[in-house]
């Protein structure tokens, strides 16, 4: 059986261009489109493919709202996130919807269309550009916060919880800089002892982490 995929994306040349590429493959079939986020919301809960390429920026309803919407209603759906931006908080942000992957539109043909399948098969990739180290840390990141006795944000000073609260809203490390009054140097130096004492390898890593240590208990 093929793969039943709706496409979400405003730009129409793309929109356009991709289908052809996905209708090219046996075991891919594109059943919708959608212009905007909320069509995106409506076409899924019309046609129930077994995937979504969503676009991030789109108009009407931004794609992480839409696939939040999505993923509520239709669990068994996937969604692939689809953007030209690889700043780490669309990534996050893109995780914590229930996006099951993040691809650049970059991203060449062969590895497009490996990455879908990937995804199919139920198997999480964060983002094509991204070492599968990197991304099976990120996700194992998400796992060890949903510990109930694990608090890996104890042995952060107040000044490394406030960066890593300030990152994880979507700042960026000039705007930390500008926002508490220090040094971009400063602001530098404090995210690399927030990921020694996290022990994680980068910002990606430490975002979801304290994410999910400041989910409510269950």
């Amino acid at each position: 059986m093929p793969v039943n995929l709706l496409i979400a994306e405003d730009q129409r040349l793309f929109r356009q261009s991709l289908r052809l590429l996905l209708e090219r493959e046996r075991d891919l079939r594109v059943v919708g489109e959608a212009t905007d986020g909320r069509e995106a919301f409506e076409q899924a809960m019309k046609l129930k493919p077994d995937m979504v390429l969503m676009d991030v920026d789109m108009p009407k309803l931004d794609g992480v709202t839409a696939t939040k919407l999505i993923r509520g209603c239709l669990p068994e759906v996937k969604v692939l996130m689809l953007s030209v931006h690889d700043e780490d908080a669309r990534i996050v942000a893109a995780v914590q919807s229930g996006a099951s992957g993040y691809i650049l539109k970059d991203a060449d043909h062969a590895e497009f269309l490996r990455i879908i399948r990937m995804t199919h098969q139920g198997k999480q990739v964060l983002s094509p550009f991204m070492p599968d180290r990197f991304a099976h840390g990120a996700v194992a990141a998400m796992d060890q916060a949903r510990e109930p006795d694990h608090q890996p944000l104890a042995h952060l000073t107040e000044r490394e919880r406030e960066i890593l609260s300030c990152a994880a809203a979507g700042q960026g490390n000039k705007e930390i800089a500008d926002r508490l009054c220090v040094s971009l140097d400063t602001v530098k130096t404090h995210l690399h002892h927030i990921y020694q004492k996290l022990h994680v390898s980068g910002r990606i890593e430490a975002i979801l982490t304290f994410l999910g240590s400041n989910k409510p208990a269950r």
